[in-house]
């Protein structure tokens, strides 16, 4: 079964547009609350076998939080309630298609008719709102989120460690044979050719950021001129403020770019909270990256360089 939020009302744990797909023998990947509608999901569909849902074949709408005790027996904050579809047993193939289509990177619009089921997906221009009419389901969906890290230092392990775990799809590159044969980060694809090759061949999109953490201007700033000039949703480099104003120099004086091409090159780059540890270093970068992705214009008295100018 296949569990979309498709409207909510008040305050939800999950914005619509969230999923869960539940196997029939109880695994499940994703989440539509904090954790007690799918308890509930998981009861009626693989628990309670003589269900109407046992024999249910097309989709259906269910509400939960109808009123302020069935929201707090769920778990919704402040009377909250949320509609879902529930699609049972999806075409195994489609939903591969589609997952290999997000995969290779690309945005997904699938359509669900209520009436009998049927799904298509067709390869969408640009992301959209979920539509539901109660006739019809049409969802984008996007590819993973993606960091390209340019250095394989400590700090980079630590960052792509929490990109990991905030969803991300992480690459790190470098050239160097020393840094990157210490690599020790699972689930991390590694290049070894040029960074701004790398950065070409990763082909930036707006659900990519790319951060240079060699500290080496052969391998960080030809990366940087590349990334500056793609589609990318955050470009930055670490640094202190004196190697962060070199950097911007050495752009506009022997790469033809000028202070307006720079506005999008952050740098130093992650939120001041008196980090002095790579580990804390990573969680500063990490927050900054969040926030640009959420679309949250952070105040710049937060800014490192700031900070470290008062």
């Amino acid at each position: 079964m296949l569990a979309t939020v498709v409207s909510t009302w008040g305050s939800s744990p999950r914005p619509v547009g969230s999923q869960l797909a539940l196997r029939d023998d109880g695994r499940m990947v994703g989440s539509v609350s904090g954790g007690c509608i799918e308890d509930d999901l998981l009861f009626n569909y693989v628990g309670a076998k003589s269900s109407t849902w046992a024999q249910q074949t097309t989709p259906l709408k269910v509400r939960y939080g109808i009123d302020a005790e069935e929201a707090h027996r769920f778990g919704l904050p402040c009377g909250g309630t949320l509609e879902l579809l529930l699609e049972f047993d999806p075409a195994s193939a489609d939903l591969q298609m589609l997952v290999s289509t997000l995969e290779a990177g690309y945005l997904v619009c699938r359509t669900v008719s209520i009436s009998d089921g049927k799904a298509s997906s067709a390869l969408s221009s640009k992301p959209d709102e979920l539509h539901f009419d109660g006739k019809t389901l049409r969802h984008t969906l996007g590819p993973d989120y993606r960091m390209l890290i340019i250095g394989a230092g400590m700090l980079a392990e630590y960052l792509a460690t929490m990109a990991l775990f905030n969803g991300f799809r992480v690459t790190v590159c470098d050239p160097r044979a020393e840094h990157i044969g210490s690599w020790s980060v699972n689930g991390v694809r590694i290049v070894t050719e040029m960074p701004d090759d790398a950065v070409i061949e990763f082909r930036p999109d707006r659900r990519t950021c790319i951060v240079a953490l060699s500290h080496d201007p052969k391998l960080d700033d030809l990366a940087l001129l590349e990334a500056l000039h793609s589609e990318a949703f955050y470009v930055g480099a670490i640094g202190s403020r004196s190697n962060t104003a070199n950097r911007r120099d050495r752009l506009i004086t022997y790469f033809g770019e000028s202070e307006e091409s720079l506005t999008r090159l952050r740098g130093p780059i992650g939120i001041y909270i008196g980090s002095k540890t790579p580990s804390e270093i990573a969680v500063s970068v990490m927050a900054e990256i969040l926030a640009v992705k959420n679309g949250v214009t952070l105040p710049e008295a937060l800014s490192v360089a700031a900070m470290k100018a008062q």
